[in-house]
């Protein structure tokens, strides 16, 4: 992998220097040789273990519940319903509403009196044993009164049957951002017409279809209540978060909480969360006296762990002639499932300030509106908001590109912003910082030989190839680092977005960084250990990192959203400074020197233009003796920080996909991908390279395989491994992956994110190559995931002479979404007017054929 380095010539990257070396991972020899410690792992003295019982309606009333066969069962210990606990389970807080008027449904953890989901909780069982929990939990008779259940999103929006009777209402919240409102741009609608006139409108729907984050590790939860302070581990994101709404739902003083997250398996997003499961364990271990184990069941990990995505969008584009964008409007229908989660209202609106993408649209508006289904509850899936907007753009401008017959990388690249043009104000309000959209560009040109296969693809095409040759672009940025917390503010959210760090300097020399950012796999205290490394200039191999225990790092705010290096590893550097800072004081004291006249360098402190230094390991045994200190000093050079950024980081890149489809069985292959990535300076290339990598399986799964289906009863239908198909190594090729470096402007380190950006690029890239090899049918969109009978249909139906207004037959995004003036009434789908082209895709699942 090499790196292109848009970075001014004073930045130099020496030899020794941690900050871009490939170090293996530190976490890796513990995890790969079984020394790690999972949750399921932990066993207490008189533990007991927990089982769920779930409702396998969507929606019904509880009449009554017999647990009296259960309780006789081998093992048990209790059987404990909602009524039980009613007063002291606490509740699933929803910690961002997204206005004021937000409609939230109350969330039990276990439930009382009607149950909004299958796989909702209605029972716990309390046996000595996970077996014998399993076991009884059959046994105990629930008495339901089935009622109606809303599936269908659109349908949802309509109110006919209501998810919650006694709301009155499907709709949750409506949000929209107005560039003419908000003086950043134009008034969409005037472009719209302008350009219905005389220019060109190009107006689709496409689905985001629901995923499920299929993390490695289940979820699990160990509590122990003995003692003064209850002790809760738990795979989880979030201890410091999970903490607190412990804390401040269930009545017990946050002091006597503490939260735990060892080794965690995986998460992005589906641990983003304080789950029912976590309250009702807590509840039930603090009620019996005793410690409670729950570890979920792969089965229930699909069916009540929470979704992603699934999302109904509607764009128009607006454009000149000549390809220039004038405007864009997104319509978006987003399912919350049954509850509104913990930040399930606001990850659909994460996506508002990215519809807009690398592109200078002159005008823009974004409207969702947010709907409760009898689903399981919807919220951050990796990328959390970012991917559907990128997709969305990244569809249309290829379908803009197709109208106007021009290639899609010369049509994106009339309109993204230039790098001379940064630091650049979006027509949706943000202001990115750094990026050079064409060298990420012709890099991923190169590596991917795209003329060559456009000219492969036309002689195909010429010769009717039975197997036609699609090639996908994805050009693409997104938001990352969730914060600052003044923004986070304004828009509601219920934390901030700040973040701490420590750092001890001990008495033997070594270093301990303690981090408020929790990990689940991206390698923090190998990343750490080289920033600070570099920045104290002590090895490598002398930084422990400790973290993911609210006992040992009381401050943070966890993991998510692309924020642990950007935001998490800048309080650490910060940390580092101070530590300097104070060390500063004791080697002008040891060495008889004026501050002034020290410089610092790899790890030692020296007087300018002499061979008189002390090292800084030397100053922390110094410091610990105090037998010659400072008059007045105190003996510790150790240091916190607190960082809250000003801004979000922005990284980019450009992802292209070439595939081969088969137009006689609609079977589809990858024959190349390429990606070149700017997020900004690599801290460790290696570590990089396994984010990527996992992030386009991810967001390549949701383009060809993955899905979450439920039958007209509500029941999930794919809800085991057989059915919910997520691919393996055997189904994926070797990627090309490179990178530019286009530092950020806004930390210290000049870090940008990459958690979540392969994700975000490839599900788009990958549609768009399929869309591509097809196009010739009159293809031009093919609902997700585009499995071969998907594609097949599609192409039967492209074959077909058009029958008139079928396309207006095609299911249309006219339900849910408020008209601006008239919150009673629908927006306009739009018409066809002189010199434009509008066209919906399908809502079947043949796709749409124009």
């Amino acid at each position: 992998m090499t790196i292109t380095d848009d970075r001014p010539d004073t930045a130099t990257d020496g030899p020794g220097n941690e900050v871009g070396k490939a170090r293996r991972r530190k976490e890796d020899q513990r995890l790969i040789t079984g020394r790690t410690r999972w949750t399921d792992n932990i066993t207490l003295p008189g533990m007991l273990h927990l089982a769920m019982v779930r409702s396998p309606f969507a929606h019904a009333t509880i009449r009554s519940i017999d647990t009296s066969e259960a309780k006789t069962a081998s093992g048990v210990v209790d059987v404990v319903t909602g009524a039980d606990i009613k007063d002291v389970q606490g509740v699933n807080a929803n910690a961002w509403p997204i206005t004021p008027d937000q409609v939230t449904p109350t969330h039990l953890p276990v439930a009382v009196e009607r149950v909004a989901c299958a796989g909702e909780i209605v029972a716990v069982v309390v046996a000595r044993s996970a077996a014998e929990a399993r076991d009884a939990a059959e046994l105990v008779d629930v008495d339901y009164d089935e009622l109606p259940a809303v599936l269908d999103l659109k349908e949802a929006a309509n109110d006919t049957v209501l998810a919650h009777p006694d709301l009155g209402t499907n709709k949750s919240a409506f949000w929209q951002l107005d560039s003419a409102e908000q003086g950043s741009g134009g008034d969409v609608e005037a472009a719209i017409a302008e350009a219905r006139t005389d220019g060109v409108v190009i107006e689709r729907e496409f689905r985001q279809q629901r995923l499920i984050p299929a993390f490695m590790e289940p979820r699990s939860v160990v509590v122990d209540p003995t003692g003064e302070q209850m002790t809760v581990w738990s795979s989880t994101q979030i201890p410091h978060i999970l903490r607190f709404l412990v804390a401040a739902t269930m009545g017990i003083p946050e002091s006597k909480v503490r939260v735990i997250a060892p080794d965690v398996g995986g998460g992005f997003g589906g641990k983003l969360q304080t789950t029912p499961e976590e309250f009702a364990t807590i509840a039930i271990s603090r009620r019996l006296g005793k410690p409670c184990k729950y570890t979920e069941t792969r089965s229930e990990s699909l069916l009540s762990g929470h979704h992603g995505r699934d999302q109904w969008q509607k764009l128009t584009l607006s454009a000149k002639k000549d390809g220039t964008v004038t405007g864009l409007k997104v319509d978006l229908l987003a399912d919350m499932g049954a509850y509104v989660a913990i930040v399930g209202g606001g990850v659909p609106v994460l996506g508002a300030w990215m519809f807009n993408s690398i592109y200078k649209f002159p005008a823009y508006q974004f409207n969702c509106q947010t709907v409760l289904t009898n689903k399981t509850w919807v919220d951050a899936y990796r990328g959390a908001g970012r991917p559907e907007a990128t997709f969305g753009i990244e569809r249309m401008m290829d379908e803009l590109a197709a109208e106007l017959g021009r290639d899609p990388l010369e049509v994106r690249e009339q309109n993204w912003i230039r790098h001379d043009e940064f630091p650049f104000t979006t027509v949706a309000g943000m202001t990115y910082d750094s990026g050079n959209y064409e060298a990420a560009t012709e890099k991923a040109k190169q590596l991917f030989g795209y003329d060559e296969l456009r000219a492969e693809q036309k002689r195909r095409r010429e010769s009717n190839d039975p197997v036609q040759l699609g090639i996908g672009v994805s050009t693409f940025t997104e938001m990352c680092g969730l914060a600052p917390s003044r923004v986070l503010g304004q828009l509601n959210y219920g934390a901030g977005g700040w973040e701490h760090a420590s750092i001890r300097m001990l008495a033997t020399g070594k270093v301990e960084v303690i981090t408020g950012v929790s990990p689940h796999g991206q390698g923090h205290e190998t990343a750490w250990s080289q920033i600070v490394a570099d920045r104290l200039g002590v090895p490598f191999d002398d930084v422990e990192v400790l973290h993911g225990d609210t006992q040992i790092a009381p401050r943070g705010l966890d993991t998510y959203g692309s924020r642990s290096l950007v935001v998490g590893a800048e309080a650490v550097v910060r940390a580092a400074d101070k530590v300097i800072e104070k060390a500063k004081v004791f080697a002008a004291h040891l060495l008889e020197a004026s501050e002034d006249d020290l410089e610092f360098k790899a790890g030692r402190f020296e007087v300018k233009g002499t061979d008189k230094g002390v090292g800084i390991a030397e100053i922390a045994l110094a410091t610990f003796a105090a037998h010659n200190l400072p008059d007045g000093a105190e003996p510790s050079i150790d240091a916190d920080a607190t960082y809250d950024p000003v801004a979000f980081s922005f990284p980019h890149g450009t992802h292209l996909c070439a595939m081969e489809v088969d137009t006689e069985t609609g079977a589809s292959s990858m024959r190349s991908y390429v990606c070149v990535d700017d997020i900004g300076t690599i801290v460790n290339p290696l570590i990089v390279e396994g984010q990527v990598h996992g992030g386009l399986v991810q967001g390549i799964a949701q383009a060809l395989w993955e899905g979450a289906e439920y039958d007209e009863q509500g029941t999930l239908v794919t809800g085991s491994f057989v059915d919910y198909t997520l691919p393996t190594s055997a189904d994926t090729i070797s990627f090309v992956t490179d990178h530019t470096v286009s530092p950020s402007t806004t930390n210290t380190l000049g870090t940008k994110g990459v958690g979540e950006a392969g994700t975000i690029a490839s599900t788009p890239a990958v549609v768009n190559a399929i869309v591509d090899a097809v196009r010739s049918y009159g293809i031009d969109d093919i609902t997700m995931p585009c499995t071969p009978e998907r594609v097949w249909k599609a192409i039967q139906a492209g074959k077909r002479p058009p029958v008139e207004g079928e396309r207006d037959a095609q299911p249309h995004f006219d339900e849910g979404l408020p008209n601006q003036d008239d919150p009673g009434t629908s927006p306009a789908t739009g018409s066809t007017a002189s010199g434009s082209v509008s066209g919906s895709g399908s809502d079947s699942t043949e796709g749409g054929a124009r």
